[in-house]
């Protein structure tokens, strides 16, 4: 509705796990290398833990666009998303079958470990490797967790043919932290923690979704702001998206190309958000002094990186597959 008035092209701040959109923060960035290195070194169990909202599931869904661009390993590989894991057991090995594309007419337990084995050992031998991601894993039942174990037995001399990603909210480490999960607990080779952005990134981050969204040009959030968008939101990704999505409508309905403190404190207001009080770094003190817009207070770009040309090219990917999609419709 106000992407016209803003001049964008989409909404930059939309609620999805779109790759497109992926900001490498300190901790989203120490994370996704984790997990790369991970899967490519074959090291088995990996754990992401993170305050709600934070962009655990962004960045599995990144995880997975980078590996579909088939430059991290020597083959495709084979990959089962479950976003839902409040799953029994017959339950969970459909899922996980339906997920890695497998037949299997039989719903006998040792059919369907079989045939996964199966599949494992097919794709080892083309040079790829599986990959089990699951998405809020702290729901997962000690029986689950029992089961994912005993699956990623199956290995060779030389790895282990099944990687399994888990990524949930802190109560996961409580869940791992019992008795019953301790033999699972022991192969965690990799483990990762999120947290909120602090003020220099929630600027940043909010300049990269706007520009991910096809604006040209400085932003409509001033400044002080993006100083209560980042108060109210606490830094959480997700609570950002909320409140600059909400100001963008209040602006639009109420013909403001600015986005000013009052705004916010009206988008926070519907959202039921209280302001937390935050530090104020002392380039954006001197900032306020020079009057310059909120885009030139990012910090000093590092030399790109290895993963920084990989999300590059992922995200021109997915730019141009969408961009493909909007002509087909049209046509």
């Amino acid at each position: 509705m106000y992407t016209e008035y803003y001049q964008l092209k989409e909404e930059p701040f939309r609620l999805t796990p779109d790759p497109r959109f992926v900001h490498m923060a300190e901790p989203h960035r120490a994370a996704l290398n984790a997990l790369l290195n991970g899967v490519t070194l074959r090291k088995g169990f990996a754990v992401v833990t993170g305050p709600v909202g934070c962009g655990k599931t962004t960045i599995l869904h990144t995880l997975l666009e980078l590996l579909a661009q088939g430059r991290l390993t020597k083959s495709d590989c084979s990959t089962a998303l479950i976003v839902n894991p409040t799953l029994s057991r017959e339950e969970f090995f459909e899922v996980l079958l339906d997920e890695f594309e497998i037949t299997c007419n039989s719903t006998s337990k040792t059919h369907r470990l079989l045939a996964l084995e199966k599949m494992f050992r097919a794709v080892d031998a083309r040079g790829g490797t599986c990959i089990l991601l699951i998405d809020e894993a702290h729901l997962l039942s000690l029986e689950l967790l029992e089961e994912i174990r005993l699956l990623s037995n199956v290995d060779t001399h030389t790895g282990k043919l099944l990687q399994v990603i888990l990524s949930g909210q802190v109560e996961l480490f409580p869940l791992l932290d019992r008795p019953e999960a301790r033999a699972l607990k022991q192969r965690i080779a990799t483990r990762c923690q999120i947290r909120p952005l602090n003020l220099t990134e929630s600027r940043v981050y909010i300049a990269e979704r706007f520009r991910a969204a096809g604006l040209v040009g400085p932003g409509p959030f001033s400044d002080m702001a993006i100083e209560l968008v980042h108060s109210y939101s606490q830094g959480v990704p997700r609570l950002i998206n909320l409140v600059c999505d909400s100001c963008l409508m209040i602006g639009f309905q109420t013909q403001h190309r600015g986005i000013d403190p009052e705004i916010v404190h009206e988008a926070a207001l519907g959202l039921d958000l209280t302001e937390v009080p935050v530090e104020v770094p002392v380039e954006v003190m001197s900032d306020r002094i020079s009057s310059a817009p909120a885009q030139a207070l990012e910090p000093a770009k590092a030399p790109a990186t290895t993963l920084d040309n990989l999300i590059g090219a992922m995200k021109q990917r997915l730019v141009e597959g969408t961009l493909q999609r909007r002509v087909a419709v049209r046509k």
